[in-house]
């Protein structure tokens, strides 16, 4: 195993469920999911001088097309750090491999100092619920044992834990199980974080951070029964993590952000 490096922390930069159409102009609920991906971009580069991790969870595309994937990668390379994206299930799994700008981009092991970020693949074709397979269980056992003394940050498109949205919680992690039993196996995950639920989340549970992403797009209201949008700006998610395991975080949104949303829609 390669020696830890000596860095006080890494930077990961998390952005998620973009929903990019092969159109510019393209509209999700009556929201143009380009222009507010772009301005949750320039977000990000107004308040990050230096990040050494892009992570991209998914719903990347709305219509699975080559053009959005390119988009958004173009997008991804201008900020010149390493990136790991990942299927939602929005998205066209082959399409969006083929459009990554660098092999290591659906890489699922990055290592970063002193931590070890595992990128997941939880999306099932033509569903929209997530899954884990027994291929990728296996990435995450085996990554999570070689890691020797490095923390570890786990990502996924589908959440793994209730969030208290009824609808949503209904089309999490289906075999969420299996994952978190392979987890309690281990003592070095520190957090886990996800996207696809469209809203900020944070919590712990048995000693691990758990947690979620606003869209760059529309955002869902917490704690619903049923499907209902949020009326709340884009963001992303920002992360410290520091050498002796701890973990600074917090969301960003887009301020004096126009907010144009079909306040009618019962789904999407």
């Amino acid at each position: 195993m390669e020696p830890l490096q000596a860095i006080p922390y890494a930077t990961v930069v998390q952005i998620t469920d973009s929903h990019l159409y092969a159109q510019l102009d393209g509209r999700l609920l009556g929201m143009k999911t380009q222009e507010s991906l772009q301005q949750v971009a320039q977000l990000v580069a107004a308040e990050q001088q230096e990040i050494d991790l892009l992570l991209c969870t998914g719903d990347i595309s709305q219509d699975g097309s080559a053009e959005s994937y390119q988009r958004f990668a173009n997008l991804a390379n201008s900020f010149a750090a390493p990136v790991r994206w990942i299927a939602g299930n929005h998205d066209e799994r082959i399409a969006l491999q083929q459009a990554s700008l660098d092999a290591s981009w659906v890489e699922p092991v990055c290592d970063l100092g002193a931590w070890r970020v595992i990128t997941l693949d939880t999306s099932v074709a033509n569903e929209v619920h997530g899954y884990l397979d027994q291929h990728q269980l296996s990435i995450l056992d085996e990554a999570l044992h070689s890691a020797g003394e490095r923390h570890v940050l786990i990502a996924l498109h589908h959440h793994p834990v209730a969030i208290g949205s009824r609808w949503m919680d209904k089309i999490n992690l289906h075999n969420a199980a299996q994952m978190l039993a392979i987890v309690a196996d281990y003592t070095n995950v520190k957090a886990v974080l996800w996207g696809h639920v469209h809203q900020e989340f944070d919590e712990y549970q048995h000693g691990v951070r758990w947690l979620a992403c606003p869209s760059t797009c529309i955002q869902f209201a917490p704690q619903q029964a049923d499907f209902t949008l949020d009326e709340v700006a884009p963001g992303y998610r920002w992360l410290r993590l520091y050498e002796d395991g701890q973990i600074q975080t917090a969301v960003s949104r887009v301020e004096n952000f126009k907010l144009e949303i079909d306040r009618n829609s019962n789904g999407y």
